[in-house]
């Protein structure tokens, strides 16, 4: 049985904090515990990009959650095209390790266009 559950943030910093508690009660809600802290930390990685580099003034982000048998797809929808890049840092970098986190943690990710505008970043975690 598939399960879907999205809520939409406001374009503020504290959004990071609620997106994150949104993604826990939802995982305990569905019983998908296994993996929840991975979940969360990349839920956190994903709304931070999506509000420093994804959202213009007054346009929040939108987060999806979707489970289908023992695969949960985590997505963070926001409002610009500008695709986010993995990189590599060096110990002196004092930001830019979010996709490095997402990519080491999720069993994939990826990043679409979204109709209208703007983008999709989603990573996706067996067994969880």
């Amino acid at each position: 049985m598939t399960e879907t559950v999205q809520h939409f943030f406001e374009a503020r910093p504290e959004s990071v904090g609620q997106a994150r508690q949104f993604v826990s009660t939802v995982l305990s809600g569905w019983g998908c515990v296994e993996r929840r802290d991975d979940i969360r930390l990349c839920v956190s990685e994903l709304a931070t990009n999506a509000l420093v580099h994804g959202t213009v003034a007054d346009r929040g982000f939108l987060v999806r959650l979707n489970a289908e048998d023992d695969v949960v797809r985590l997505e963070v929808h926001d409002s610009l095209r500008r695709r986010p890049e993995l990189r590599q840092t060096v110990d002196t970098d004092l930001s830019g390790r979010g996709l490095v986190l997402v990519a080491a943690l999720a069993d994939g990710w990826g990043v679409q266009d979204r109709t209208p505008l703007g983008k999709i970043v989603w990573s996706c975690f067996k067994g969880a």
